[in-house]
Parts: structure tokens; sequence; C-alpha cells
């Protein structure tokens, strides 16, 4: 999708947009009052959020883990997929807010974390609950059955168009798809902040935005909270 960057790049350079930090798409003064809102979490998942800051490890933030229980919750999803497993973190989120019911299937191609994932969703009491799918989430979409209530995408930021084209038809009619990591450190929403070496990934989360956000099937809506969250309905 050939685009202009002056799109991105509404308001005049300035030093101020420079040093902005590349970590945080809201004032962090927001981010920490939220933060301190929300009840901080205790053993396995103040365990894993220690762990996946200590080894750089991308999990999702406290904000938007929030906001998945609710969405969860809201949805009474049953079957939930989600692409990107990392160490489990977010698939055990949305297991605890499912109660009782349902399954998650989730994809993973980093070998290391799937092992660790499938240490700390035994440990956590949901592995018969959380089936980890190891592999290339671009192969391994094509042999899902569908029928999922929700599909979270938080795997490979360069190609979730890719893999929204293959997981698409696997959510039900009226399913919710919640798209993470999309305004990604807030380069997509300013030609200011785009570093070089991520150039390339802006570029196809902006092309994934246009497309979800124009796509007469997806209804969706963008959130500024976390790293950027867009929240698409299947429409019947």
């Amino acid at each position: 999708m050939a685009e202009s960057s002056e799109k991105y790049n509404k308001s005049p350079q300035n030093k101020k947009a420079e040093e902005a930090s590349e970590e945080q798409i809201v004032h962090q003064h927001v981010k920490d009052y939220i933060e301190d809102l929300l009840p901080k979490h205790q053993g396995m998942f103040k365990e894993m959020e220690n762990y996946a800051a200590c080894h750089n490890v991308p999990v999702i933030q406290r904000e938007v883990a929030a906001l998945l229980k609710v969405l969860v919750k809201t949805a009474k999803a049953e079957k939930i997929l989600e692409i990107g497993t990392a160490i489990g973190y977010s698939a055990m989120i949305m297991a605890e807010a499912m109660e009782t019911r349902g399954k998650i299937v989730t994809l993973e191609r980093n070998e290391k974390m799937v092992e660790k994932a499938m240490d700390n969703i035994r440990r956590g009491g949901f592995e018969n609950r959380i089936q980890i799918i190891p592999g290339d989430a671009l192969k391994t979409l094509h042999f899902l059955p569908g029928g999922y209530d929700v599909i979270f995408m938080d795997g490979g930021k360069g190609h979730y168009q890719e893999m929204l084209d293959l997981a698409i038809s696997l959510l039900k009619p009226g399913g919710l798809l919640i798209s993470d990591n999309i305004l990604y450190k807030g380069m997509v929403s300013s030609e200011d902040l785009v570093k070089r070496r991520k150039r390339t990934i802006v570029n196809r989360m902006r092309e994934y935005l246009e497309y979800i956000t124009h796509h007469q099937d997806l209804p969706t809506s963008i959130i500024p909270i976390g790293d950027g969250v867009a929240l698409s309905y299947k429409k019947n």
C-alpha cells in the first residue's frame, strides 16, 4: 500500500517529539495513574511479570491485561485463539477470566518460549485448558478448525495482515478480534518517532490498520492504551 509519510506527520517536527519515549504511547503520568488504580497481581502472574522484565520478554501491559479480562468475560468466550504465546502470560490471564469453561489454543514459534510457557501453564494449573501449538503461525493457521469466539493477535508485528487473512475465517460471526501493539511504541502514528531499523514493521502495521479500519466486515475501534489495541467485531 503506497502512502505518504505526510499523513503521519501532521504536527511540526520539534525537539519534544524527537525526545519522546518509544516505550509509551500516552503520557507517563497517565500510565502511572492507571497502573496505580489497578489491583496489583500476586503469585504466578507477578512472578511472570518480573521474569518478563528481567529477561526482556514482551508481555501485555497490566492495563491491557485488565481490558482482556473484561472483553473475555463480556464475550462469554468459550474458545479463544491466541497468536503469540511468549511465556504464556496473556493466555493464562484470559483462561482465568474464562473461569472453568472453555479452552485456549495458542501459537508460538520460539522453542525456548514454548518450553517456558508450558512450564508456567502447568504450574498455574491451566494445562487442561491451554494448548500450545509450536511452529510458525503462518503455517499452523492452515490446519486449525474454526469456531473461535475471540482471536488475540500478538505475534510477529510485521505479519499481522498475513496472519489475519488466514485467521479471519476461524473467527465466528459475532466474534471479537483483538490486535495488540498496533501503535508500536508510538512510531505508527508519527514519522518523527520512526527508527530506521523499524521502518518495515511500522509500514506494515500502518497497512494493517488501514486494512482493518476499512474492512466492511470488521467494524474496528482503536484504543490508545498499553502499546495500542484494536478491537474488531466480525459481522454476521
